[in-house]
């Protein structure tokens, strides 16, 4: 459950500040930055999650 939650808030604040910053260039970079930061933010949530409570 644990791992299911970090996954998810780690993802979705990552995926926010990609489309923040893609938002600089255009729709189409915000949308493939959000894309890419989610699924670094799903890594990151399970590295977490790993290395902290197991």
């Amino acid at each position: 459950m644990t791992l299911m939650i970090l996954m998810t808030f780690a993802s979705t604040i990552t995926s926010a500040v990609g489309w923040w910053v893609g938002g600089f260039f255009g729709i189409e970079w915000a949308f493939i930055l959000s894309i890419v930061a989610s699924f670094y933010g799903i890594y990151l949530g399970w590295k977490i999650n790993r290395d902290h409570f197991e």
